[in-house]
Formats: structure tokens, sequence, C-alpha cells
């Protein structure tokens, strides 16, 4: 396919994109429907359409509109090349830009329209990241990066990389966690790799890992991934020392991969429909905004709304509340996000903790995209001892 080939089909894809039709269902269809596309056009229309997405404000400000068509001008003049060349009408070409489209184009306003940030949502994470708001934002506008945890379980992460080097992945170290690498050449071949399928890798974002590598875990310890959704953070618990880990979810569908995933990383983690306490650590990895997450699902982040964040802050109280009485006496309870906002993190657990004052924050930490991977949320509790405990009136 030719560069105006490769965007008219990406403005074809932009177009069909909503609530109901999600990206990735969009381009599935799009590429079972258009069989002549081989690998790199597949690619190369996905880059247009997800940069598109993560900076629809930015783009539609230049491009004079926010439908796929005037996205994809918006995306040439951000990068500096006139539209002209591609927007041509031959062959496969979008057809030439009109008078009006010519005209409709202005540069973004400083602020949350150059950051590529809904204006509700810019005052709260100003507040949620201070200084670092503007920084973390325009990190948010581009792609993330590629992540591998290496299953100790498997080999070394030294091992690891020269395995991936033979099959031409190049990787490098990563400071956030021990265990991560970045893929820096040929990510695509991952999943078709020989190391991936003998499970000597996962794909997992570095902060992700981060948090789970903040979690207290030791020999013998009963776990619990309360909200395990692909069990994730469910298998690099269990790959990173000998505890048995145990996972749930709401929903059934969600773990459907579990077993496969477990079975090939040679790290057994059971499915648990009611799980039974006591656990010596229980992880809350709760459903949320994704606001730390939005470089890999920018959909995301114009589907958010106020009444939306109000419902999942409920929910994730909700959760809370039940999983806290599976914790053992001695136990952890660990709270985890890929949000931002401080209404899913700090403030979650204060109001966690003034419903229920035996409970006190033993350490929390705020990831970023400046760290490197994704916005991510971590915070530990334990029960207070008798005498600590303050009824609050």
């Amino acid at each position: 396919m030719t560069p105006g080939a490769r965007i008219a089909a990406a403005i074809a894809v932009l177009d069909r994109i909503g609530p109901d039709w999600p990206a990735e269902r969009v381009l599935g269809d799009w590429a079972r429907s258009n069989r002549y596309a081989g690998s790199a056009d597949r690619a190369a229309i996905r880059d247009h359409v997800y940069d598109a997405l993560r900076c629809r404000r930015s783009f539609a400000a230049l491009g004079g509109g926010e439908d796929g068509r005037a996205l994809m001008i918006g995306a040439l003049r951000a990068r500096g090349e006139p539209p002209d060349a591609v927007f041509t009408g031959q062959g496969y070409a979008p057809a030439p830009l009109s008078a009006d489209e010519r005209a409709a184009t202005r540069q973004p306003e400083a602020g949350a329209e150059t950051l590529d940030c809904p204006d509700w949502l810019y005052p709260p994470l100003r507040a949620a990241l201070g200084d670092t708001c503007d920084a973390v934002l325009e990190r948010m506008r581009h792609r993330a990066p590629v992540f591998l945890r290496v299953n100790r379980r498997r080999a070394s992460v030294s091992e690891a990389a020269a395995a991936l080097a033979a099959e031409g992945i190049s990787t490098g170290p990563v400071s956030l966690a021990k265990n991560a690498l970045e893929v820096k050449e040929n990510a695509r071949k991952i999943a078709g790799s020989r190391t991936y399928r003998e499970g000597l890798v996962e794909l997992q974002d570095a902060a992700s890992q981060a948090v789970v590598e903040a979690l207290p875990l030791g020999p013998g310890q009963r776990v619990l991934d309360y909200c395990a959704g692909g069990g994730g953070k469910a298998l690099a618990m269990a790959a990173q020392t000998d505890v048995a880990v145990e996972a749930h979810d709401a929903s059934a569908a969600r773990m459907r991969d579990l077993p496969a995933r477990a079975a090939r990383a040679g790290t057994p983690v059971p499915i648990v429909e009611t799980p039974a306490g006591p656990y010596d650590l229980v992880l809350v990895d709760a459903p949320c905004s994704g606001s730390g997450s939005w470089r890999r699902d920018p959909q995301g982040k114009w589907a958010l709304s106020p009444s939306r964040l109000g419902e999942l802050v409920a929910l994730q109280a909700t959760i809370l509340d039940a999983a806290a009485p599976l914790v053992g006496s001695a136990g952890t309870l660990a709270y985890a996000t890929c949000s931002l906002l401080a209404e899913e993190n700090s403030a979650q657990l204060c109001a966690f903790m003034l419903r229920h004052p035996n409970w006190s924050l033993t350490t929390s930490r705020q990831f970023t995209p400046l760290d490197g991977g994704d916005g991510f949320y971590v915070a530990l509790l334990t029960r207070k001892r008798h005498d600590q405990v303050t009824t609050l009136r």
C-alpha cells in the first residue's frame, strides 16, 4: 500500500470507532475485510489510528475537525508534512483538500488542548501531579515503550535477553523493575518467538512489574489477587518467590487466558470463585479510569466522564470493603490502580480508613510515565493493634 492508501485506511477506521466499537475491534474488522494488506501495512495503519486517538484534540485543531479525515490532516500538519503531498486523490489516496479544509486550521491553545487532555480532567490531574502534570501529559501523547517481564523460574534476565537477541529481538535493561526488559527493536516478533512461547518472558509494563516488586511477598505465604483480570500480576507474584497465589475476578471471562499463561510460565495459579481467607496478602488491583495507561488505550481518555469516574470510585470502595475481611490479622491489604487521579488513589484510601479505623497506611507510591512505564499507584495497609484504634466521630 502507498502512504496515501494507508492514511485513507486509517481515516476509514477512525470514522468507525465509537463507544460500542473499540479501536482494536475496528482494526481487526478492517484487516479481515482487506486481506491484501500486508503486516507492514496493518502496522502502519494501526500507528496512524493510535497516534490520532492519543492526540485527538491537538490534531482536530490543526485539521479543522474531529472526523477521521480532519484528524489525519492534523496529524500531517503536526509532523510538519504538507497534507497536499498525501491527499492527492490518486490511486487509493484520499481526495485533495477543499478550500474549506485549507482554511480550517489553527494552532492548539496552550494547556489542555495542546496536551490532548479533556478540559474537565486537567484541573484534577494538575492537583494530583503538581508541577509534573504537563510533562506527564506530554509523555502521554506518545507511544508507550514495550516491556517484558522475565520469568525467573525459566531464565535469568541476561539469559532471556540473549534468547531474544538470537531471534532478532533487541532489548535493554530497565531500572524501574529488576526483572524487566525494554524492547528496542522488532517488538512485533515477540508473540511468535520461541522465547515467549516457552514462557521465558511475558508482556508486562515496567511500572506494573514495579507494583508487584513493592509487595511484601515471602516464602510460604498465601496470596490472593482479588481483581485478577488477565492475571499478569498474579503470574508475576507467583514467579517472584515461593508463594501460593490464587486468582479471583468478578468476571470469570477476564481470566479465560490465565490457565494457558500459567502453564506456559510454569507457575500454577488456581482460579477461585469464592475466596476464603485468611490470606497473608490480598492485592486489590481495582477497576479504574486507566488514566495512567492512556498511551496504550487512548480511547479511554475521551470516553471517561465525571459520572463514570464517580461510578468507578464507588466500585473501588465496595471492592476494598469486600476484600479487607479476607486478610489475616497480621496480613497486608495492597491496593493498586493504573490511575493518576487522587480520587481513585490517596483519597480512596483516606475514605477507606475513615470507614475502617482499624486499618492504617504503611506505604504508598505513585508511578508516572516520567518514571518510564505507565502511571500506577500502589499502597499497603495493615491492621492496627487494638490499643492503636481510635474511633472517629
